[in-house]
C-alpha cells in the first residue's frame, strides 16, 4: 500500500469511530440552522404612525422577520424607484423587491415565489380594510383596493384585487 491509501484508511477509521461515539454532526442540519427560516423585511416608517406598526405586527404574524428604520420613508421610496403616485405611509424591501404601503402577506409570498422582473408591489394610499388599516378603530369599514405590480419602466398593473 502506498502512503496515500494508508492515510485515507486512517481518516475513514477515525471518522467511523467518531460517528459511533456520536461526535460527528451532519452538515445539512447546521446549514439549515444557520439560515433564517423567515424572510427579512426592511421597513422605513414615520415613528408616530400607528398603522405602520400594525402592518409590521401583521407581517410578523404571517411568517416574516422585520427590521424597522423609523426615520421616514421618503428617501427609501425614492431610492427603491417607487413613484410618488404609488406612495403610502411606509416603504419596505424584501428579497430584492420593494413594497409600498399596506401590501397583504399573501401577495408578498406570491411575489417571492413567482419572482417577476419588477420593482415590487404597492398598495397606494391607505385603504381601509387592508392589513394594518383593519384595526378596531376602523369599525369594520373596508374599501376595495388593488395590489399593483410595479414595472421597472415605471408602469404598473393589477397584481391582485381586493373588492
Amino acid at each position: 500500500m502506498n502512503r496515500s491509501s494508508i492515510e485515507k484508511r486512517q481518516q475513514r477509521r477515525t471518522f467511523l469511530s467518531l460517528a459511533v461515539l456520536g461526535l460527528v454532526v451532519p452538515i445539512a442540519p447546521l446549514a439549515q440552522a444557520a439560515s433564517p427560516s423567515k424572510p427579512v423585511v426592511q421597513i422605513w416608517i414615520v415613528p408616530s404612525c400607528g398603522c405602520c406598526k400594525d402592518w409590521i405586527a401583521y407581517l410578523q404574524a404571517n411568517g416574516f422577520q422585520t427590521q424597522v428604520d423609523d426615520r421616514g420613508n421618503t428617501d427609501a421610496r425614492e431610492r427603491l424607484g417607487i413613484k410618488l403616485e404609488y406612495g403610502s405611509c411606509h416603504t419596505a424591501l424584501v428579497g430584492g423587491y420593494a413594497l409600498e404601503g399596506h401590501v397583504p402577506a399573501r401577495e408578498i409570498w406570491r411575489l417571492l415565489k413567482e419572482r417577476p422582473k419588477a420593482i415590487g408591489l404597492a398598495v397606494p394610499a391607505m385603504p381601509l380594510g387592508s392589513p394594518g388599516m383593519d384595526g378596531p378603530e376602523y369599525r369594520g369599514r373596508k374599501d376595495p383596493y388593488d395590489v399593483l405590480l410595479l414595472a421597472k419602466d415605471g408602469s404598473s398593473r393589477v397584481y391582485q384585487s381586493y373588492p
